[in-house]
């Protein structure tokens, strides 16, 4: 089974990822690996928020959890679209504030295929 490499580091605008040798401004991290979430890839904005393509890439990578950080001061949403495609898959959720999120992530992923989608600020 791929591991889910872990956050060692969290701070405004900084998350630093086992394996990563530059610290990430927001991450997407999965079963066997992690990089930058751009997201200009699919568009999204703190409203409507985290969206079904943006998850996409953590189902591909066979993750059977999903965490998903709400910034640190809550303001990125996630679209009832993106929990129900999970749902539909049979994939456990979970939408934590960040640093929660990070805390249940490193927490999981020592058990479990977690993916998770971490915003570093707001």
């Amino acid at each position: 089974m791929a591991y889910s490499p872990e956050v060692t580091h969290l701070s405004w605008g900084r998350l630093e990822v086992e394996g990563e040798e530059s610290p990430l401004k927001d991450a997407k991290l999965f079963p066997g690996g992690v990089r930058a979430w751009d997201w200009n890839e699919t568009g999204t904005r703190h409203e409507p928020g985290i969206q079904p393509a943006d998850v996409e890439e953590l189902l591909e990578h066979e993750a059977t959890v999903v965490i998903l950080s709400k910034g640190f001061h809550e303001r990125l949403r996630v679209t009832e679209d993106t929990l129900r495609t999970l749902k539909d898959r049979g994939i456990a959720v979970y939408v934590e504030e960040t640093e929660e999120a990070v805390r249940l992530y490193n927490e999981l992923g020592k058990t479990e295929k977690a993916g998770a989608l971490i915003h570093s600020t707001c």
